[in-house]
């Protein structure tokens, strides 16, 4: 199964690198595309609906501004869209926030955090280990390594005290 990732402009490319990155240590390939709702319409429609025949189990959206992509995305399939609102403007991505997070009822999009793209690479993580126990086992051990961290986080500022 693969996540395909979709950026409505290539400055967008910074927010879901590191997603891309989680994709490929848990061992989910990623399809990566750049395509606008607003300027590149068709392009998104094709992208769309030629990635189930791709393998394509969940999309990653990122945009700002506006940021309908996902929206966009969502109207084109039944396969779960996260989206991540990019912090693109002087609103500092309160705008793709509320623009990503308010869809109608029926047409869900899984909003992270602004930037959020790092979550979202790990929910796509958690959908698929839904029914794959290789995957789960993996999250369990990305959980332990988090917690490991923050334990030597904590000696390090008990030691400078």
């Amino acid at each position: 199964m693969k996540v395909a990732v979709l950026m409505g402009s290539d400055s967008d490319w910074k927010v879901l690198e590191p997603a891309v990155a989680l994709l490929k240590e848990f061992g989910i390939a990623s399809v990566v595309e750049v395509a606008s709702a607003h300027r590149t319409p068709a392009r998104v429609r094709e992208f769309v609906t030629s990635a189930p025949e791709k393998g394509v189990g969940a999309f990653i959206v990122a945009a700002g501004a506006a940021a309908h992509l996902a929206g966009v995305v969502a109207s084109y399939t039944t396969l779960p869209v996260i989206g991540v609102p990019v912090n693109a403007t002087p609103l500092g991505g309160m705008d793709a926030l509320l623009s990503t997070v308010q869809m109608p009822s029926g047409v869900p999009v899984g909003t992270m955090a602004i930037n959020g793209a790092k979550n979202a690479a790990v929910y796509a993580v958690e959908m698929f280990a839904i029914s794959d126990q290789g995957l789960q086992k993996k999250l369990q051990e990305y959980r332990q390594d988090m917690a490991k961290g923050v334990e030597v986080k904590a000696a390090r500022v008990k030691d400078q005290i």
